[in-house]
C-alpha cells in the first residue's frame, strides 16, 4: 500500500473530523511559529520568515475565529441540549473552562499578532526581528491543553450523543459560517 501524498480534508458531512482537522492545522501553525524563533536570530525577517508569518497570521486571524465560533455557537450548545447524566455533569465542568480558554487564547494571540505583523511586513529585517519566546510558549501551552480537553472529552461525547440529523445541522452551520456552497 502506498502512502498518500497528502491527507484529504474531511467534508462538512463529518463536522467532528473537520474540527479535529482544524486542531491539526493549529498544531502545524504553532510549530511554524516555534521554528521562527530559531530562524529570526540568524536570518531576521527574510522572505522565508515573512511568508511563514503571513501564513500564521492568515490562519489565526481567519480560520481560528471560525473554529471557536463553531464550538461556542453550535457544538457546545448542541451538546448542552443533548447531554444527560454524567455527560451533562462533565460538560457543566468543562464548558466554563473551554470558554475561558478561548478568551485567554484570543488575548495571547493579540500579542503575537502584533509581533508577526512586523515580521510579515519585513520590518527589522536584521537579526533583531522580534518574536518573543515566552509569548509563543504561552500560546502553544494554552492551545495544547485546550485541544486535549476537546479531543478527549468533547469530540467523543458529540460522536456518541449526536444523531445523524444533529451532525448534519452542525456541519451545515460550520459550512455556512465559512460561506462555502453546498
Amino acid at each position: 500500500m502506498q502512502d498518500a501524498l497528502f491527507t484529504p480534508v474531511p467534508g462538512f458531512d463529518q463536522p467532528i473530523a473537520v474540527l479535529k482537522h482544524c486542531h491539526d492545522r493549529i498544531r502545524k501553525q504553532i510549530c511554524t511559529m516555534q521554528r521562527l524563533l530559531s530562524h529570526l536570530p540568524l536570518h531576521g525577517a527574510d522572505i522565508d520568515a515573512q511568508q511563514a508569518a503571513k501564513s500564521i497570521l492568515q490562519y489565526f486571524n481567519k480560520a481560528a475565529p471560525n473554529h471557536h465560533a463553531d464550538e461556542e455557537d453550535d457544538l457546545l450548545p448542541m451538546l448542552q441540549a443533548s447531554a444527560t447524566g454524567d455527560d451533562a455533569k462533565l460538560l457543566q465542568q468543562l464548558l466554563p473552562l473551554i470558554l475561558q480558554e478561548h478568551q485567554q487564547m484570543d488575548a495571547a494571540w493579540q500579542v503575537l499578532d502584533r509581533q508577526l505583523q512586523g515580521i510579515a511586513a519585513g520590518e527589522n529585517t536584521g537579526t533583531g526581528s522580534q518574536l518573543l519566546e515566552q509569548d509563543v510558549i504561552r500560546f502553544a501551552e494554552l492551545y495544547a491543553g485546550h485541544m486535549q480537553k476537546e479531543e478527549t472529552h468533547i469530540a467523543p461525547m458529540a460522536m456518541r450523543l449526536f444523531s445523524a440529523a444533529q451532525m448534519a445541522q452542525l456541519g451545515d452551520a460550520m459550512r455556512l459560517r465559512r460561506a462555502i456552497a453546498e
